[in-house]
C-alpha cells in the first residue's frame, strides 16, 4: 500500500444520502451536504475526484459539488446503492503490486463493529464496486476493517489500534499475529505499530471505537504527526501520551526509530455532548496539496503551519470540519485516495 503522499490517480468519495450522516432537520442536512461538498471541491483543487451517489441522489449532487466557481480537475460522479457516506471506511484500499498493478482490498465491513444504529448492506458491496470502477483486481479479505483503522508509511509499516483490529465486534478471537498476517498479505505491512486506543469520544454513539486516522499517522518515512492534547482536564491527555510512549519505543520497517511531531489539538475542549475529538490529525495529502481541517478554533494557524512544515512543497487548505465531526469524523475519513500506477 503506498503512502498517501505518493502520486495520486484521483480521490474517491461518497455522497450523503440517508442516516445520520444526512440528518434529520433541514437545517442538517444542508450542513451534511455542503461541507461534503466544500471537501470535495477543495480536493479537485489538487487532482481529480469521483464521487459515489446514489442514483436518486446523482443531480442533486452534482447541483452541490459544481456550484460556485470551476475547480482545476474534475468531479465525476457514478452511482450505486449506499448506506452512508464515510467512503475510507466502506471503500478498498487500494495497492500497487511488483508490476505496478493496482489493486483494491474488499475488507469485510460491518458497520464499525456492528453498531446498533448502522446498516451496511450496501455498503459492503461499495469497495468492490470502487475497485471495479477503478479497473482494479478486488482482493477480498476476511479481515473486518476501515480505511481509517490503518495508516502505513508506504514502506512496510502500518499504524493501527489495539481497540479497532481487536474488537469483539469486528475480529472476535483474533490475535495480533493474525491481524499482521492478513495486513501483511494484503496491504505488504510487515511491521505493525499498534497504539493502544483512539481519542475518547470515538468511543461514544456515533464513534468507530478507535480509528487511528484521528490519533496519529505518517508524514514521511519515519516521521508520525500525533495528536496532542495539551489541557490535563480533557480524557485524551492520557490518551495522547500512551501513544507517545509506544511510537518513541517502536522501529518502523526499515529498523529505524520514530520522530514523533506533537500537532497541537484545538483549544475547544467540549461542545454540547462532552468532550470533543477534533483532530487535525485528519487531513488528505493530494498531489501538491493538504486538505485539512479546521474548527474556527485558536490553534488551527498554528496546526496548519504545522502541517505546512510537515509536507514541504504542499499547499495546506483548511475546510471547516464541525459538521463532520458532529457525525463522528472528519476529512481523511470521508475520502479514499486511488494511487497513480507507475509508467513501465
Amino acid at each position: 500500500m503506498p503512502a498517501e503522499w505518493a502520486p495520486h490517480e484521483r480521490t474517491w468519495m461518497a455522497w450523503p444520502s440517508a442516516g445520520y450522516t444526512l440528518g434529520d432537520t433541514d437545517e442538517e442536512v444542508e450542513s451534511a451536504r455542503r461541507t461534503w461538498a466544500a471537501v470535495a471541491r477543495a480536493v479537485a483543487g489538487f487532482e481529480p475526484v469521483t464521487v459515489v451517489a446514489t442514483p436518486d441522489d446523482a443531480d442533486l449532487a452534482r447541483r452541490y459539488l459544481t456550484e460556485g466557481t470551476d475547480t482545476p480537475f474534475a468531479i465525476e460522479i457514478v452511482t450505486a446503492a449506499l448506506d452512508d457516506a464515510w467512503m475510507r471506511d466502506i471503500g478498498p484500499s487500494f495497492v500497487l503490486g511488483r508490476g505496478g498493478e493496482l489493486g483494491a482490498v474488499n475488507w469485510v465491513f460491518n458497520g464499525w463493529g456492528g453498531q446498533h444504529w448502522a446498516s451496511w448492506e450496501h455498503d459492503a458491496q461499495i469497495a468492490t464496486f470502487v475497485g471495479e470502477q477503478a479497473g482494479a483486481s478486488v482482493i477480498d479479505s476476511p479481515l473486518v476493517n476501515e480505511g481509517g483503522g490503518i495508516h502505513v508509511d508506504g514502506e512496510g509499516t502500518v499504524l493501527l489500534t489495539e481497540t479497532v483490529q481487536l474488537d469483539a465486534g469486528r475480529n472476535p478471537g483474533m490475535s495480533h499475529a493474525e491481524v499482521e498476517a492478513e495486513l501483511e498479505r494484503t496491504i505488504g505491512a510487515t511491521t505493525a505499530i499498534w497504539l493502544p486506543r483512539g481519542l475518547t469520544r470515538d468511543y461514544d454513539e456515533f464513534g468507530t471505537r478507535g480509528h487511528v486516522d484521528i490519533v496519529a499517522c505518517f508524514s514521511e518515512p519515519g516521521t508520525v504527526l500525533l495528536h496532542w492534547q495539551e489541557d490535563p482536564d480533557h480524557p485524551d491527555y492520557e490518551v495522547s501520551r500512551a501513544a507517545e510512549e509506544v511510537l518513541r519505543a517502536s522501529r518502523d520497517a526499515a529498523g529505524h526509530p520514530l520522530t514523533v511531531v506533537k500537532v497541537a489539538a484545538p483549544r475547544t475542549l467540549a461542545d454540547d455532548e462532552g468532550p470533543v475529538d477534533w483532530s487535525y490529525i485528519n487531513h488528505l495529502v493530494c498531489n501538491g496539496g493538504v486538505v485539512a481541517c479546521v474548527f474556527d478554533d485558536p490553534n488551527d494557524e498554528q496546526a496548519l503551519a504545522t502541517l505546512s512544515a510537515a509536507y514541504p512543497g504542499r499547499r495546506v487548505v483548511g475546510v471547516d470540519a464541525r459538521p463532520l465531526f458532529d457525525r463522528g469524523g472528519g476529512i481523511h475519513c470521508i475520502t479514499q485516495q486511488q494511487p497513480l500506477r507507475p509508467l513501465t
